[in-house]
C-alpha cells in the first residue's frame, strides 16, 4: 500500500505512520529523513539540496520531488511506502504525478485548530535533556521541573500560541487545495481524530481496510 499522509502539526501523523509501518511492514518516509538522507549519502540531488540549507533557503520543489523519486526507488519501498511531509503544495503533488509516482490513498486526519492549540500549547520541553512533558496529558512530577535531570522546563518557540496560530494558517492555505486535488481523483479518506493514540490507530487501520 503506497500512502500519503495529512494533518495538521500536532495531529500526531508520525505516530500513526509508525502504526502503519508495523502493521503493514513497509517504510514511513518524511521529508527531513528524505533530505538528510540525500544529503549525507551526497547523491547528486542531496548535493544541490544540501547548497540551500547551508544557505538557510528552502529547498525547491523540484529539488523535493527528486529526492522523494530518489528514495522511493530503494528496494525497501517495492511493497508499498508512507509519505509523511509530501507533497506539501498542489504543485508538489502535479509533480509527483509527473515523475509517476503511484499512490493508493491519501489519508487525512482531521482535527480542530483548537484541540491543536491545546495539545501543542500545552507542550514543556526541557532545554538541558530535550526531555517532552505535557501540562495535563503528561505532566512533570514538580511543576516547571524536568523530571530526568531538574532543569527548569521551558516553551519552546515552536509551541508558542501565536506561532501554532501561524503553522496552522499556513497548513489550511496550502492543504484545501491539496486535498481537493485529490478527493477529484478518488484517493482522498479522512479520519477524525479521536481521543487516545490507540483509538485513531483503530480508526485509521478501519478507513484502510487493514
Amino acid at each position: 500500500m503506497r500512502i500519503i499522509m495529512l494533518g495538521p502539526p500536532g495531529a500526531g501523523k508520525g505516530t500513526q505512520a509508525e502504526a502503519l509501518t508495523k502493521k503493514l511492514d513497509i517504510p514511513a518516509i518524511s521529508t527531513g529523513d528524505m533530505l538528510r538522507d540525500a544529503v549525507s549519502r551526497e547523491t547528486a540531488i542531496g548535493l544541490k539540496a544540501k547548497s540551500f540549507m547551508d544557505a538557510g533557503q528552502l529547498v525547491p520543489d523540484d529539488i523535493i520531488i527528486g529526492i522523494v523519486s530518489e528514495r522511493l526507488s530503494n528496494p525497501d519501498c517495492a511493497n508499498g511506502y508512507i509519505l509523511d511531509g509530501v507533497p506539501r503544495t498542489l504543485v508538489q503533488a502535479e509533480a509527483l504525478d509527473q515523475q509517476a509516482v503511484a499512490i493508493d490513498v491519501v489519508l487525512s486526519i482531521e482535527i480542530s485548530d483548537e484541540e491543536i492549540l491545546e495539545r501543542l500549547g500545552g507542550r514543556r520541553a526541557c532545554p538541558n535533556c530535550n526531555a517532552i512533558f505535557h501540562i495535563t496529558s503528561k505532566p512533570p512530577k514538580e511543576e516547571g521541573i524536568c523530571d530526568e535531570c531538574g532543569t527548569e522546563l521551558i516553551i519552546r518557540q515552536d509551541d508558542n500560541p501565536e506561532t501554532i496560530k501561524n503553522r496552522l494558517d499556513t497548513y489550511h492555505k496550502e492543504t484545501k487545495p491539496l486535498k481537493e486535488y485529490y478527493e477529484s481523483k478518488g484517493l482522498l479518506k479522512t479520519v477524525d481524530n479521536v481521543p487516545g493514540v490507540e483509538e485513531t490507530t483503530a480508526a485509521v487501520f478501519k478507513v484502510l481496510g487493514i
